[in-house]
């Protein structure tokens, strides 16, 4: 039986998913923009699929335990069968660890825990969930690469790629870019009253100027990396939303970015955005409507 922590984990990790792919960011889907491959209602789907699953994670319980490696895996696979199609594997190993902080630990302090008791038997899950989901612009790797078994535990097996994989770096770093710079950002956005429509694209070229994208980084090369964070400070620069003039400045991002089959699009930048609204949710920033489309953001904040 499903107990009420976990009912409640289950409607901000599906919340987290809706919101993400239901606002308009530059280069990614959304339900206005899509991919000839992917849809928003892939999206959609995946945030159903997968949000009962990472709902039971549970990485410290000592009897028959469903370990955050394991919850990976068992997310992807379901999201394989369900639209064949790679729409969230940087969500699912964003979301899972927070998602296993528990109830009475605020993310801050509870997750540092989660990522140390990480094991090689995650490790092991985790490879096979990338293995299934084949993220693009993988590569290789000269230790630990994940087209053979992994001796090392998760945490430190992201640790290796962390330079280079954002994603990687908050198992480093104990989610300071979500928790930290990603939550800051999001706060800012809270008096927004108008352009409120705006505040997750904000966000997105806020993370995008300050971080570059991971995937960005492994499809296209260090230079196209650099160039779109430039140009993501570019629009912030602009003024963007509230600047007249700045709009057309998005708008040349978007497009630089949905060129070339849309091989720019920075979806580590969306599954980041992901996790800082499920930690928004969770810590009581912010609440979403139903369908993902309005935050509303609490006094106490």
């Amino acid at each position: 039986m499903m107990s009420t922590w976990n009912s409640q984990l289950e409607q901000w990790l599906r919340l987290s998913c809706v919101a993400e792919v239901s606002a308009a960011k530059p280069g990614n889907v959304s339900p206005q923009k899509q991919f000839v491959d992917v849809s928003a209602s892939d999206f959609l789907i995946s945030a159903d699929v997968i949000a009962p699953i990472v709902s039971r994670v549970n990485a410290t319980a000592s009897v028959n335990p469903t370990g955050v490696g394991e919850t990976i895996f068992l997310a992807v696979q379901a999201t394989h069968a369900s639209v064949h199609s790679n729409t969230n594997l940087g969500i699912i190993l964003l979301l899972t660890p927070l998602a296993a902080v528990p109830a009475d630990c605020s993310l801050v302090d509870g997750i540092e825990r989660v990522l140390d008791s990480l094991t090689i038997e995650d490790a092991v899950f985790v490879y096979r969930a990338i293995n299934l989901a084949s993220p693009g612009g993988l590569g290789t790797a000269s230790d630990q690469d994940v087209a053979k078994p992994p001796s090392m535990d998760l945490r430190s097996c992201m640790r290796l790629a962390a330079d280079h994989d954002l994603i990687a770096a908050q198992y480093a770093n104990a989610f300071k870019d979500v928790l930290g710079s990603g939550l800051i950002w999001l706060r800012q956005t809270r008096e927004w009253s108008s352009h409120y429509d705006c505040r997750l694209g904000w966000l997105a070229l806020s993370l995008m100027a300050e971080f570059g994208d991971s995937l960005i980084l492994r499809k296209c090369g260090e230079v196209m990396f650099l160039e779109t964070s430039r140009k993501a400070r570019g629009v912030l620069d602009a003024g963007w939303p509230f600047t007249a003039g700045s709009q057309n400045v998005y708008n040349d991002l978007d497009r630089f970015l949905r060129a070339d089959g849309n091989r720019r699009n920075p979806g580590t930048t969306a599954d980041i955005i992901a996790a800082v609204l499920f930690a928004a949710f969770r810590e009581g920033l912010c609440a979403s409507s139903d369908d993902g489309t309005q935050l509303e953001f609490h006094e106490r904040h």
